[in-house]
């Protein structure tokens, strides 16, 4: 009798671990809402409404938290809000997903020229470099922002460098 118990049991435990495993989208299915979401929060953004692209961005993001285009669009907003920290973070959440992705990298290094951090901007560069061999056009957009340089606010309030005393 103990041991049917505890049989029964275990076939109840197996089956239900198979069937939540079996109800799993795989990582590159992305839920059909936020990508209409997506679509019509980057519609917003071209018609320049970024508060209301920002929130259809956001709901893409809540109902699939995996759409990494909807993280770039969000960093795009902020960016053009001149959010650069927030954009930053939007760029890095896409990177998790896929470290290989140029127009988040692009954008990223495009948000470290605004905040002034080039060195971190030239970094980007060197990775979307490696990924297109070629060439492609994220790096030679990024590559002009790098030479044009922060905008002069973000010269003028970081602090002289002092040369060391000897």
């Amino acid at each position: 009798m103990r041991i049917s118990t505890v049989s029964v049991a275990a076939a109840l435990a197996i089956m239900s671990l198979s069937t939540s495993l079996h109800g799993q989208r795989p990582d590159s299915q992305i839920d059909p809402r936020s990508l209409s979401l997506l679509a019509a929060g980057k519609a917003a953004q071209a018609a320049g409404n970024l508060d209301a692209a920002a929130d259809t961005l956001e709901t893409a993001l809540a109902v699939d938290p995996r759409n990494r285009a909807a993280f770039v669009a969000l960093g795009d907003v902020a960016e053009a809000r001149g959010l650069s920290g927030k954009a930053i973070r939007f760029y890095r959440e896409a990177l998790l997903l896929e470290p290989n992705d140029v127009a988040a990298l692009k954008g990223q290094g495009q948000a470290y020229v605004s905040k002034g951090a080039i060195e971190r901007a030239r970094q980007n560069l060197a990775k979307i470099r490696k990924i297109c061999a070629k060439g492609c056009t994220e790096a030679t957009v990024l590559a002009a922002s790098i030479l044009k340089g922060p905008p002069a606010t973000v010269i003028a309030s970081q602090p002289a460098k002092v040369p060391a005393a000897q």
